[in-house]
């Protein structure tokens, strides 16, 4: 089969296509033939190998594939690695038969980045009804749908940050009401601004460094920032105690694999709700492109520059 395979960690020069021996499920498991796959940033760590999981090489990336079974299903799934390949090996029980209604591209951007903007709203910041909220990143993958599931769950204010006039315009299309340059320098005093002078209440953050440093500073008392990824590649300063309980604020960190280590089936639930929000036109997946299997390391590039939004997906047909 063909696929993308990695035999040294670096940046996306890495990504080198290869045919490989086709893969074989063993028990407890799904050989699927994948129509998409899906592009996460953590991918861009993966093969660098700066992810919070180390991988083993030689590797073939990508965490998340649809497509159809030997049997028929037709279903999204959580692969591991993999993904980047014409057929993949998925775990059974993380395999989820995608309803008619949902299109291969919805599909995916609902699985990783779906399932983290719920997570994150509903379980890391517990939003309450009319809460304000910062979403930074607002037109990538998790910050178009955490933009519009907090306005679902009934966030009284949603502020939005992203890097240029158009992203920030596609985050006020999905219902963000108002939109900061993530490049302001004192954006602390944007988001207060754009809060109408108040600080906030919640702010879901991806970037790092300074961004998380300024979006601490903008909470009000009992306010909440999940974490939950550092695009910048640059660490935060140091929080000390002291300086929550100055505003009795809370920073939660957010990765969706220990979603499997909670009681019940959280993430059935999750994809419960977002297939039917999306399936009733309450949810859109932004679709940010498609590439070709070969093309894997301009996506990566694409991703990395900041050039994208939405969801990207690799065609492993082409």
């Amino acid at each position: 089969m063909r696929a993308i395979q990695i035999t040294e960690f670096g940046g996306p020069e890495v990504l080198v296509p290869a045919e490989l021996p086709d893969p074989v499920a063993g028990p407890g498991h799904l050989l699927v033939e994948v129509s998409r796959a899906g592009v996460n940033y953590a991918d861009t760590h993966q093969a660098e190998n700066s992810y919070l999981r180390e991988p083993e090489l030689p590797l073939v990336p990508g965490g998340e594939v649809v497509g159809t079974t030997g049997a028929g299903r037709r279903v999204v799934a959580l692969v591991g690695t993999g993904g980047y390949a014409e057929r993949a090996v998925a775990p059974a029980p993380l395999a989820w038969d995608v309803p008619e209604a949902i299109d291969d591209v919805t599909a995916l951007g609902l699985l990783v980045q779906g399932a983290s903007a719920w997570l994150l709203l509903r379980r890391s910041v517990h939003l309450a009804p009319g809460e304000s909220v910062v979403v930074h990143a607002a037109a990538g993958g998790v910050g178009t749908l955490a933009v519009q599931l907090a306005r679902a769950f009934g966030a009284g204010r949603i502020i939005a940050t992203a890097s240029s006039a158009e992203k920030r315009a596609l985050a006020l299309e999905l219902g963000a009401d108002a939109a900061v340059d993530a490049a302001e320098p004192a954006l602390r005093d944007a988001l207060v601004e754009a809060n109408g002078g108040r600080r906030v209440d919640v702010v879901l953050e991806m970037t790092g460094g300074d961004v998380t440093d300024q979006s601490l500073r903008a909470l009000a008392p009992f306010g909440r920032l999940a974490f939950y990824g550092m695009a910048s590649r640059r660490e935060p300063a140091p929080v000390p105690p002291a300086a929550l309980l100055a505003h009795s604020a809370t920073i939660a960190g957010m990765w969706l694999p220990h979603v499997f280590q909670l009681p019940g089936d959280v993430m059935r639930t999750a994809l419960d709700e977002l297939f039917g929000l999306a399936s009733t036109g309450r949810l859109r997946v932004v679709a940010g492109g498609e590439y070709g299997l070969t093309e894997a390391r301009r996506a990566h590039e694409d991703l990395r520059a900041r050039r994208t939004t939405g969801k990207l997906v690799l065609d492993p047909s082409r």
